[in-house]
């Protein structure tokens, strides 16, 4: 894909990130929390995210899947052979509780393949990015792009990931809110395949990041998630050299689907 389309994406995941921590540090902030119809919670936040990456992506003249915008019937998104498909605050609950472990998700889908995404973590001022042509990267400190920047100079003061990592333990990571029995059971055979195992627990695509990045060996979901929940991080995974697999570890997940729903995964 053209480089450029995807320094639209870091943009609006950056300015978004900006919204809602104007929102999160603000003291007197009311976050208006609503219940969606699968009860799941919405803020002001996440819809303030949600204008402003829409507006930004619209001048790509890609069509936008979003959690937070209008449901489009698959009668429409079948003809997509592209598309963007953006969660403007993954991790609301987290959000909610104030303990940081929410991110911005944008991912770059062609004919159901995540070929590139972007994930910003507002409160560390943390992105990361790749697409399968270039690699995987990750900035630090980061809470503005200039207009002049492209995606070969963000790059050039990215690290690229994977990271090399020097330990001894294998590492699997899972849900902070939504640790299934099946995901207990499938880390419990991991520590009969394993002797020295440590299970770490994040919210949101953190969890996606951790894999891409190499801090972590294996990510098990026997739990539901959309596809805005997993389409970026999937894409920065793929940019890694790694995968994100139905449960039988051979088939990669695919998006723009009539049932928007994941099937249960495993990444690594």
């Amino acid at each position: 894909m053209d480089k450029n389309i995807l320094m639209f994406a870091i943009r609006a995941a950056i300015e978004a990130g900006a919204k809602i921590m104007g929102v999160y540090t603000n003291p007197n902030a009311d976050f208006e929390i609503e219940k969606k119809a699968d009860n799941s919670p919405l803020t002001i936040a996440d819809r303030k995210a949600h204008e402003v990456i829409s507006g930004i992506l619209s001048a790509t003249n890609i069509p936008v899947l979003s959690e937070e915008g209008k449901k489009l019937p698959f009668e429409s998104r079948k003809e997509w052979n592209e598309l963007w498909i953006v969660d403007p605050l993954d991790g609301t609950k987290e959000f909610i509780k104030k303990n940081g472990e929410f991110t911005v998700n944008i991912a770059y889908v062609k004919n159901g393949t995540p070929e590139a995404g972007v994930i910003y973590i507002p409160v560390k001022e943390e992105l990361y990015f790749g697409d399968c042509e270039c690699g995987a990267f990750k900035v630090e400190n980061i809470s503005s792009v200039s207009e002049d920047e492209t995606f070969s100079s963000l790059a050039d003061k990215a690290v690229k990931l994977p990271l090399k990592e020097d330990r001894e333990k294998f590492v699997v990571v899972a849900s902070r809110s939504h640790l299934s029995p099946e995901t207990e059971e499938f880390i419990e055979k991991m520590k009969g395949l394993h002797n020295d195992i440590e299970t770490v627990s994040k919210g949101s695509s953190l969890k996606l990041c951790l894999i891409a990045e190499g801090k972590a060996d294996i990510y098990p979901r026997f739990a539901p998630t959309m596809e805005w929940d997993t389409a970026a991080g999937h894409a920065i995974i793929r940019a890694a050299g790694k995968e994100v697999y139905h449960t039988d570890e051979q088939t990669p997940l695919s998006y723009n689907k009539e049932d928007l729903l994941n099937p249960w995964f495993i990444a690594k």
